[in-house]
């Protein structure tokens, strides 16, 4: 029998089971850290600006090169681990990302801190898709709570970065990367252990797939199913310009325009980054509970009146606004998953690589694009333009709503029996 499984059998097993909570977390601990190391390259930026005299549309550049590495290799990745799953190359992924973690505490040019950059966009190209192919299998039909675990771990991962910059990096320099080595390493145990895990599911697979492998039935048709993916991207493209605008360059405009200083900057950072993790975490359960369409409405165009009045006031409500737009913002991420992956059902690494490699790539466009932007007029024009992005979220009153179209479906099959 073919080791390659189609997606359906594995979904079916999934809900069939009760959510194995400890693969969850230890998916989302993994997540946590390998996007703490990954988070550590935009926290040192400040450093490597002042260290190299880099523009602002260098160091857009470097973040266009880990985030377009990773989207261009995500989709593929999951397209191929949709067909052949690989329960090991989680853990290869994170070699990856730590061979780039060396390299760059040793980086002395803006080539090799470029390449540096690549190293780790190659690792989290091979991590998010198969490692949220694997959060489904474990999700026992809770997709929602399942997608959000593994979300907010990378969020917090993410919070983590500049605080361990500020505390280590800016210290003790570029040179002092290298000591994050133990937590690839870590990350590596762990994705092993659940490698383990995954492969002994799929030999589970193996022996029942004469009556696991049924098609699953979309819920639309063909033309209203790329219809809704469409609108789902233009909510991704909005969500992810926004958060760069953030994320990026969050602390270049404290410092500019409230003179705080780096170290004080990354504290500000890392709160915006922890809101973040906490509305990712509420996202997936919310979607579980309310459905996915109105938790997208509410979580892209309800952050409008916070990024339209953050250009317009002091230190302390930038902070409160900041913290609040990431808090609202991020639940979007889990649900448009999860959504996207309703519409695409058989297909979770196809739709989890092709969403995580758009959203990577949004943010490597939208990072150096806005940093030419930056370097042109100033940074305070940029937060001021990017504060309208947010009313894309109207786009999502055209999404269609799986809930409604299963329903329909149970009554048609009860109907034909």
């Amino acid at each position: 029998m073919s080791q390659t499984l189609e997606q359906p059998a594995i979904a079916q097993e999934a809900s069939a089971e009760k959510t194995t909570l400890y693969i969850l977390f230890a998916l989302s601990f993994a997540h946590l850290l390998n996007d703490t190391i990954q988070s550590l390259i935009p926290a040192i930026y400040p450093i490597l600006k002042q260290s190299y005299h880099f523009s602002y549309g260098q160091i857009g550049l470097i973040t266009f090169t880990f985030q377009v590495t990773a989207s261009l290799l995500q989709p593929l990745v999951g397209v191929y681990t949709d067909r052949k799953p690989k329960p090991f190359s989680l853990a290869v992924g994170m070699g990856f990302t730590l061979c780039g973690l060396l390299l760059l505490s040793q980086a002395a040019s803006l080539g090799a801190i470029l390449v540096a950059a690549a190293l780790v966009g190659i690792g989290s190209s091979v991590f998010h898709p198969e490692a949220s192919r694997m959060a489904h299998a474990a999700a026992g039909g809770k997709h929602g709570l399942a997608q959000s675990l593994f979300q907010v771990g990378g969020n917090l991962g993410s919070s983590l970065g500049p605080l361990l910059a500020a505390w280590i990096i800016v210290p003790r320099g570029q040179r002092s990367i290298a000591l994050f080595s133990v937590i690839a390493f870590l990350g590596i145990l762990v994705l092993s252990g659940v490698g383990n895990w995954y492969r002994g599911k799929l030999r589970r697979l193996t022996l029942s797939a004469g009556t696991a492998r049924r098609p699953v039935a979309a819920p639309f048709s063909r033309g209203r199913t790329i219809l809704a993916v469409g609108i789902l991207v233009l909510l991704v493209i909005s969500k992810y310009f926004y958060l760069v605008s953030l994320s990026n360059y969050y602390t270049f405009y404290l410092i500019q325009k409230f003179h705080v200083s780096i170290a004080q900057s990354q504290l500000y950072l890392f709160a915006f980054l922890f809101a973040i993790a906490v509305g990712t975490f509420a996202g997936g359960p919310l979607g579980d509970r309310f459905g996915r369409k109105i938790v997208i409405w509410v979580s892209i165009l309800g952050v409008a009146p916070f990024s339209l009045l953050l250009p317009h006031v002091n230190l302390f409500w930038t902070a409160v606004l900041s913290v609040c737009a990431g808090v609202i913002l991020a639940s979007a991420f889990s649900a448009i998953l999860v959504f996207a992956q309703e519409l695409m059902p058989g297909k979770v690494g196809t739709v989890a690589g092709l969403f995580f490699g758009f959203a990577f790539g949004m943010s490597g466009i939208a990072s150096a694009t806005l940093g030419e932007l930056a370097d042109r007029t100033s940074i305070e024009f940029v937060f001021k333009l990017c504060a309208y992005l947010p009313l894309i979220g109207l786009c999502a009153a055209f999404l269609p709503n799986p809930e409604t179209a299963r329903q329909r479906q149970t009554r048609a099959t009860r109907l034909a029996t």
